[in-house]
C-alpha cells in the first residue's frame, strides 16, 4: 500500500502502481490540508463574492454570474461538456496513470476538493475501474481538459470504463467495483480536469523505457561489433574521463563491460584495421547524449507528477484563491519532445550498424547475412524495414511544443501541445523497439557465422536470449513474426530484466 500525499510519489512508485497493481490510499497529512483548504472554499461560497469557476462560468464566459442554486450542476456541465476526447483509447495502463497522478495533485491540498474525491479515485485504481479516455483532444495548456473529462465521467457514475476486462458503462462498472459515483459539488468539476496528467502520465511511462531502452541498446551494439570484426578500444575507460559527459561515461562503461571475453576479437588483433565506423567508434558519445537528454526530461516528470496545477488554486494557509497558470503544460511538453529526440537518435545509429552488418564490403560476411545469397535475399527488407522507422521518427522530432493554436476565442492564447509530444515520443519509442529488434537478429546471425569462435560476454547473453525465440536464418522465412517477437519481448523489460541478473554478478 502505498500512501498519497501530493509531494513524495517517485516515478518507480509510479510504475509499481499503474503497472503492479499496488494499492494506493490517501495520506493522512495530506487529509487535513485538504479539508482545510475546502473549508475556505466553503467559506468563500457564503460570501458570495464572484470566485472563478466556484460561481462562474469558465474560460471566456468567466464574466457570467451563476445563481447559488445552480453550482452543483455548473460542475456537472462542466465534465459533460468536456467530454469531447477522440481518437484511440489509452491502455489500462495509461489510463491507471491519468488515475493515480490526478489523485496525487489533488493530495497536496491546494485544490480545495473533499477527501471524498481522491478516496473515491484510489478505490477506481485499486478495484481496477478503468476510465475509457480517448487520446486526441487536449493542447495541454488549460490542462489537459478533454482526457481528464472522460476520467471524471465515470467518477460520477458516466462515460464508459473497462473494467475486469470489459468495456462496459461507468455507472456499471462503478457498482459492479461496489463505489459510489460521487455528486461534484463547487469547484470539484473543474478540480477534476485542470492539470497536466495526460501528458505527465505517459511521460512517466516513456522515461522508465526509454532509459532501459539506451542499455538495451548498448548490450545490441556489443553484439554488433563482434559480428562486423570490430575494436572495442575506442570504450576504454581513461578515454571518456577526459570528456566526462555523465552519460557518455555510462555508456563507454557499459560497452567496455559487454565486450570482454570474446574470441572473435582476438581473433583479428593483427588485422590491420586501424578504427570502426562512427556507428561503432562513437556509440558511447551518441547513446550517452541520449542518456543525458532522458536524465534531464526525468527531473522534469518527477517535479511535475507532485505538482498542483489546478486552477484557482487555494493557499491552506491563508485562504487566499487565486487564479493562475499552473495547469500550463511547456515544461512537460519541452520535455516529452526531448525524450522523442533522444529515443530517436538510438534508432538513427542503430541502422547505420544494421546497415554495416549487412555490407559484405564492411563485415566480410555474406551479402545480407545468409547463405547461398541471390537464391536467398536473407535481412535485405529487414534493413530497409528498419530504414522506413528511422525516417518516420525523423519527421515525428518535429517539435510540438513550439507550437500553439488560440482556443477558446482567444482567452487561451497560447498552449503548450504536450500531448501531441507525449503521443509522438511514445510512437518514436515503438518505432526504435522495432528497430532494436531487428539490429539484435542481425547482430546475432552474424556471430552465427563466426562460429566456433565465443564473442563477447554481452553477445553471449543477447543470442541466448534472442534464440528462445527466434532461430538462426538457414534460408528465407517470413521476418515479421521474429521481429514482432523480439520487439515485444523489449517492451515488456525482459531483456532489461536478464541484463542486470547477469550483469550485477
Amino acid at each position: 500500500m502505498i500512501a498519497l500525499d501530493g509531494n513524495r510519489l517517485t516515478i518507480p512508485d509510479f510504475h509499481k502502481i499503474v503497472f503492479g497493481r499496488t494499492e494506493v490510499q490517501l495520506d493522512p497529512k495530506a487529509l487535513t490540508l485538504m479539508q482545510k483548504s475546502r473549508g475556505h472554499v466553503e467559506k468563500a461560497i457564503q460570501t458570495g463574492e464572484s470566485i472563478y469557476s466556484i460561481n462562474t462560468g469558465f474560460g471566456v464566459l468567466s464574466n457570467v454570474r451563476i445563481p447559488p442554486e445552480s453550482l452543483d450542476e455548473l460542475q456537472v456541465n462542466l465534465i459533460r461538456s468536456h467530454s469531447v476526447g477522440i481518437g484511440p483509447l489509452h491502455s489500462e495502463e495509461e489510463s491507471r496513470g491519468l488515475l493515480l497522478l490526478r489523485a496525487n495533485v489533488l493530495d497536496t491540498g491546494y485544490s480545495g476538493v473533499r477527501p471524498l474525491i481522491v478516496e473515491t479515485l484510489c478505490q477506481m485504481l485499486n478495484k481496477g475501474v478503468h476510465p475509457c479516455i480517448p487520446s486526441k483532444g487536449s493542447v495541454g495548456a488549460s490542462g489537459d481538459l478533454a482526457p481528464l473529462a472522460h476520467l471524471a465521467l465515470v467518477l460520477i457514475g458516466e462515460g464508459v470504463a473497462m473494467y475486469d476486462g470489459k468495456k462496459i458503462s461507468g455507472a456499471e462498472a462503478m457498482k459492479k467495483a461496489g463505489i459510489t459515483p460521487v455528486k461534484l459539488q463547487p469547484k470539484e468539476g473543474l478540480s477534476l480536469i485542470n492539470g497536466t496528467q495526460q501528458m505527465t502520465a505517459l511521460g512517466a511511462i516513456l522515461i522508465a523505457r526509454g532509459e532501459a531502452l539506451v542499455d538495451e541498446a548498448d548490450l545490441i551494439c556489443s553484439a554488433s561489433l563482434d559480428g562486423t570484426l570490430g575494436t572495442s578500444a575506442a570504450f576504454e575507460k581513461w578515454l571518456h574521463e577526459v570528456r566526462p559527459h555523465e552519460g557518455q561515461l555510462k555508456s563507454a562503461a557499459n560497452l567496455e563491460k559487454f565486450c570482454k571475453d570474446s574470441e572473435v576479437s582476438k581473433s583479428h588483433e593483427d588485422c590491420g584495421k586501424v578504427q570502426d565506423a562512427y556507428s561503432f567508434r562513437c556509440t558511447p558519445q551518441v547513446h550517452g547524449a541520449c542518456r543525458d537528454l532522458l536524465a534531464s526530461a526525468r527531473k522534469t516528470i518527477e517535479v511535475e507528477l507532485n505538482a498542483a496545477t489546478d486552477n484557482p488554486l487555494v493557499n491552506p494557509d491563508t485562504g487566499e484563491i487565486v487564479s493562475g497558470g499552473n495547469f500550463h503544460g511547456q515544461p512537460v511538453a519541452f520535455a516529452l519532445d526531448i525524450i522523442g529526440m533522444a529515443i530517436s537518435e538510438i534508432s538513427s545509429i542503430a541502422e547505420r550498424r544494421i546497415s554495416k552488418l549487412m555490407d559484405p564490403n564492411f563485415s566480410e560476411l555474406p551479402a545480407f547475412l545468409v547463405k547461398n545469397e541471390g537464391l536467398n535475399s536473407g535481412l535485405m527488407m529487414a534493413q530497409v524495414t528498419a530504414a522506413a522507422l528511422v525516417s518516420e521518427n525523423k519527421l515525428l522530432t518535429h517539435p510540438a511544443s513550439t507550437d500553439s493554436i488560440p482556443t477558446n476565442n482567444e482567452k487561451e492564447d497560447h498552449v503548450s501541445m504536450g500531448p501531441w509530444a507525449a503521443r509522438k515520443a511514445k510512437s518514436i519509442l515503438e518505432n526504435t523497439e522495432y528497430v532494436l529488434s531487428i539490429e539484435a537478429i542481425a547482430a546475432c546471425q552474424a556471430l552465427e557465422f563466426r562460429k566456433p569462435l565465443k564473442p563477447n560476454r554481452g553477445a553471449r547473453l543477447l543470442m541466448t536470449w534472442l534464440r528462445k525465440m527466434v532461430p538462426p536464418m538457414e534460408k528465407d522465412r517470413i521476418l515479421s513474426t521474429d521481429v514482432e517477437a523480439i520487439a515485444a519481448k523489449l517492451k515488456t523489460g525482459d531483456l532489461e530484466q536478464t541484463m542486470r541478473k547477469e550483469f550485477s554478478k
